[in-house]
């Protein structure tokens, strides 16, 4: 079912947009998403494409921000249907992801990193996604299948998010570097909803090295710094490495993080090196991309005006000080090392660790050291309490609880040996950089963010052709009158 007829005058509802959005096909959603930019009550200056508005800003209604909020949230569960051994007969580590209960997005390990922060005219907010059991219980109490909601699930689910960080609007003076071209006029204004993604890199770090040095003997990779140049400190270590990997020097001008030993026993292999930095945030800010288009296509089917566009990056986004005008998220700043000879960025620059109390990285100083934040890692995912230890939460996708508890069984978890060399790779991290990660700040920016409104639907009967904004223009009718 697609768009009903042409309607003249306001009769929607809240109750006829929902029947109305559950009825819209993706397929429709798909080829209609466009970025729609004129905010309700917007003017601009164009020459002979200006246009004032008569009207005010007229901000979502709790239901339509609601639905946004909770299609960023849980959606079910994740699926460990995956191969236990390697076909000669060893095992394989089947222990990857970082929880079971799942967000509407894909997710690498099923990470659940990016944290979204809502901007709209009553304030900043945090939404704070539940985890483990807590997420469990929210799957009960709201049914999986969002056409049985009512409008008070949709509220109640989004409000069960939200957590008021500031009273004001996200703001910053409207120039670089803050804002730049039509930005500056356009973006953020009265009456948008606002979402920025912010993605935590550290947990996810942590857990990519689990994944990659629990590969069987010999084909671990051995961890360089592709930063620095190979320079031993001492004699005997560049008498053991020559030593065992004669030729190899010359292809891996750089320094390994540690390990040099273990390559010796053919623990590690050196022909494939990891460079720290090749992965960057370890794929672990694509989840906040699909967050994004999936947040467009629920924009676009509801018939609000979406904007994905360049928001206040990193380090400025931070920034919080209202004698200036900047109304920035206010982390906590990680200072620098001082430097002889700078490293790439963004190491020689203030690192994000998180919002006290609120959002904080695995890193200090919310943790004593890098040992104890391995030691946190290795605790979430095979701790009583944990992913792979909490049978009542991970058997909720199987049939069968007896088959969930096989899986727990067999499931090869990160050997002794494994778990030192992560500390000693995250120790040499943070000792050389005086940060954790180095190639990638704790809490990554994406530098995009997702502007949502009812549209200024004049300026587009004058200037659009009427097929590119049908669906808009029957929002009121749809919806109701704001």
């Amino acid at each position: 079912m697609g768009d009903a007829g042409s309607v003249t005058e306001d009769t929607g509802s809240p109750a006829r947009g929902l029947a109305d959005l559950l009825q819209y096909p993706l397929l429709s959603a798909i080829s209609g998403r466009r970025t729609r930019r004129i905010a309700q009550g917007t003017s601009i200056d164009a020459g002979a494409l200006s246009y004032a508005s008569a009207n005010l800003p007229a901000p979502l209604t709790p239901l339509e921000e609601a639905i946004l909020i909770v299609s960023t949230g849980l959606a079910g569960f994740s699926l460990h249907d995956v191969p236990l051994m390697y076909p000669d007969g060893e095992p394989v580590l089947a222990t990857t992801q970082m929880g079971v209960p799942a967000r509407a997005a894909s997710s690498a390990d099923n990470a659940q990193a990016t944290h979204f922060f809502l901007i709209n005219d009553e304030g900043t907010w945090l939404l704070q996604q539940k985890r483990g059991r807590e997420a469990v219980a929210w799957l009960r109490e709201f049914p999986p299948d969002r056409a049985l909601w009512t409008e008070r699930h949709w509220l109640d689910a989004a409000a069960g998010v939200k957590r008021k960080i500031y009273p004001e609007r996200l703001d910053f003076p409207r120039r670089w570097p803050y804002y730049f071209t039509w930005n500056k006029m356009i973006s953020n204004r009265p009456g948008t909803s606002v979402f920025l993604p912010l993605v935590d890199t550290t947990r996810q770090m942590i857990n990519v090295l689990f994944i990659m040095l629990s590969e069987p003997d010999g084909q671990r990779p051995l961890v360089l710094d592709d930063w620095s140049k190979f320079k031993p400190k001492k004699l005997i270590e560049w008498a053991a490495w020559a030593g065992s990997l004669i030729g190899v020097v010359p292809k891996i001008p750089y320094q390994p993080v540690a390990g040099i030993e273990r390559v010796q026993k053919k623990w590690l292999q050196s022909d494939y090196p990891f460079p720290l930095g090749f992965a960057g945030t370890m794929r672990t800010d694509y989840e906040a991309l699909f967050h994004l288009q999936n947040l467009m296509l629920v924009t676009h089917g509801m018939g609000l005006g979406g904007w994905i566009h360049a928001g206040v990056g990193a380090p400025y986004v931070f920034e919080r000080d209202p004698s200036k005008g900047t109304y920035g998220l206010g982390f906590r700043m990680q200072q620098p090392k001082t430097w002889r000879r700078w490293p790439p960025l963004p190491a020689p620059l203030p690192n994000p660790v998180g919002l006290d109390g609120i959002l904080e990285g695995l890193c200090p100083p919310y943790i004593s050291s890098m040992n104890d934040a391995v030691d946190r890692v290795y605790e979430d995912k095979y701790g009583a309490d944990g992913v792979y230890g909490d049978q009542a939460v991970f058997e909720k996708p199987y049939r069968r609880a007896d088959d969930a508890a096989y899986f727990m069984r067999n499931a090869e978890r990160p050997s002794k040996e494994t778990v030192q060399y992560i500390k000693d790779i995250c120790n040499y991290i943070y000792d050389t950089y005086g940060r954790f990660p180095a190639h990638v700040n704790s809490f990554h920016v994406p530098g995009v963010w997702l502007q949502v409104s009812h549209l200024e639907i004049e300026y587009y009967e004058k200037f659009i052709q009427p097929d590119i904004y049908h669906r808009q223009a029957k929002h009121h009718a749809v919806w109701g009158k704001h």
